[in-house]
């Protein structure tokens, strides 16, 4: 009888940890895709600063070339990437199909495509992940999210398509590609950094009003504790002069 329940005790603990394990794999695997992540905000109609995230898949190859696809649909008029040491970054521009109206002027072509390739020692290799950022503006003020295509190459000339568009209430696809949620506008139409620095600018008033009333105090503190030192003394010598003028008319 003892035997019978070790044996089923060990059958189940061993399923556990094949269950686990394959739950882990499963996740791992659907979560390691080429992504993209704000910093900070990404309102409708402002600016933002966003990282593209690359990991390695591969055991036995290393990341050489990444190749981000801006939407055509909602056309960004400015794409700067911030230099990555051992990458090589070129954007590529394309005519637009109806230009673009930004500060009173009429923007005719607008990035297409980002590429970034290994140069030297860079690379991603197995086990590894990259990040990629990039300045967009003026982000579109009539969607809700941003689908950047991309194409991940690998050092053994394998190439994986990040191209599928995932779609609400459905199952992650494959290979998905990477979609930016946007926020609500702005008003000052710069992902809300104007306002950040409004408000650090209120913080340093108030600390410095603090600051100053805290200074204020101390000087009247101080200055009070002044006056009555000298008037202590004053008293002092008052009480000297008193006694020593009572000591000469006893003595008289």
């Amino acid at each position: 009888m003892k035997k019978s329940v070790l044996k089923s005790a060990s059958r189940i603990a061993v399923a556990g940890g094949v269950a686990a394990s394959a739950v882990l794999f499963l996740s791992s695997a659907a979560s390691a895709h080429v992504s993209v992540q704000p910093q900070g905000a990404a309102a409708k109609g402002g600016y933002a600063t966003v990282n593209f995230k690359v990991p390695n898949e591969r055991d036995n190859a290393s990341t050489v070339k990444v190749e981000v696809n801006l939407p055509a649909d909602h056309p960004i008029a400015s794409a700067m990437p911030q230099p990555v040491p051992g990458w090589k970054v070129v954007v590529t521009k394309a005519k637009l199909a109806k230009p673009l109206e930004m500060h009173g002027k009429q923007i005719t072509e607008a990035p297409s495509k980002i590429t970034w390739t290994a140069e030297g020692d860079g690379k991603i290799g197995p086990g590894e992940f990259q990040q990629f950022p990039v300045s967009l503006g003026q982000l579109p003020e009539n969607a809700d999210q941003l689908v950047f295509k991309a194409l991940q190459t690998y050092s053994n000339n394998e190439v994986v398509r990040w191209i599928e568009e995932p779609k609400e209430g459905a199952d992650e696809p494959q290979n998905p590609a990477p979609v930016l949620k946007l926020s609500a506008a702005e008003d000052d139409h710069h992902g809300g950094a104007a306002k950040t620095d409004a408000k650090a600018d209120d913080k340093a008033g108030d600390k410095a009003g603090h600051d100053g009333q805290e200074n204020a105090s101390a000087d009247t503190s101080d200055t009070t504790a002044r006056v009555l030192g000298v008037v202590g003394i004053l008293v002092g010598v008052a009480g000297v002069a008193f006694g020593v003028l009572a000591g000469r008319r006893r003595s008289a």
